[in-house]
């Protein structure tokens, strides 16, 4: 008789194991399906900032496996949103497809890196926020040659702003959460937010003018570069220089910070 009891006892457990299945698999599907428009919106707004000859397409590809690994790994217990987790691996998996184009090239790198020593080397020995004409004449550029760098490193300076911290548990909190005001995480990096968001708005507090204008008005207000330039009365290819200026500035100085 007790047999009997047992083996009715597992039927039931696996039937419940079965139904938890299926419940689960219909709340991954439930997650994944309302969040393809999170996709759509991180992919559009990294499209301003890349080169035209990149697939749009072979981005969303690379984004939507960061959204379904998102689900897969998605656990509500740690008391994270999933929005704010499927943002982080979207961005990643994004960012990974970009590094394999080698977006990121050496040469790149070796540019963003000149342009910020001579940048920081500008404002420690003047006080003060060097002017664009400043830092040109220390690279031995005129300024159109430095507009032009700023062009060229546009691509860095904006990919890099995803160079993120880490809590204890290795859970990554990025400079790109912060100016975007993403969704509360777990307490510890609450901490850790709260803490470099008070660091990056007195950086930002410093910025020269239109450089904070566009800055905030691109991370915070959600303008494309048409509409920032529409507000401050100049181009898109201006707001873009200004945003690889300010971006170089603020990760100096946000860098002094994190050591």
């Amino acid at each position: 008789m007790s047999a009997e009891v047992g083996v009715v006892a597992d039927r039931r457990q696996k039937k419940v194991e079965v139904a938890l299945d299926r419940r689960q698999d219909k709340e991954r599907e439930q997650l994944i399906v309302a969040h393809i428009p999170l996709v759509h919106y991180l992919v559009g707004r990294m499209m301003f900032h890349l080169p035209q000859h990149l697939d749009q397409q072979d981005l969303m590809s690379a984004a939507m496996i960061g959204l379904i690994n998102a689900a897969d790994r998605y656990d509500p217990s740690k008391g994270v949103l999933f929005k704010t987790f499927a943002e982080q691996h979207v961005r990643g998996t994004i960012l990974d497809e970009l590094r394999s184009y080698d977006v990121l090239s050496r040469s790149m790198r070796d540019k963003y890196k000149r342009l910020a020593k001579e940048l920081r080397t500008l404002e420690h020995a003047l006080g003060r926020n060097p002017t664009g004409e400043e830092v040109a004449g220390a690279l031995g550029m005129n300024l159109d040659e430095y507009y032009e760098l700023l062009e060229d490193v546009h691509v860095f300076t904006f990919i890099s702003l995803d160079d993120s911290w880490e809590d204890d548990d290795g859970n990554p909190l990025c400079l790109a959460d912060v100016l975007c005001e993403t969704d509360a995480k777990n307490p510890q990096q609450q901490v850790m937010m709260i803490q470099l968001a008070e660091a990056l708005g007195q950086a930002i507090d410093t910025l020269p003018e239109k450089e904070r204008l566009a800055v905030t008005l691109y991370y915070n207000e959600d303008f494309n570069l048409r509409e920032i330039g529409e507000t401050l009365g100049l181009t898109e290819s201006r707001i873009s220089q200004l945003i690889s200026q300010a971006m170089v500035r603020l990760r100096g100085r946000l860098k002094l910070h994190k050591n």
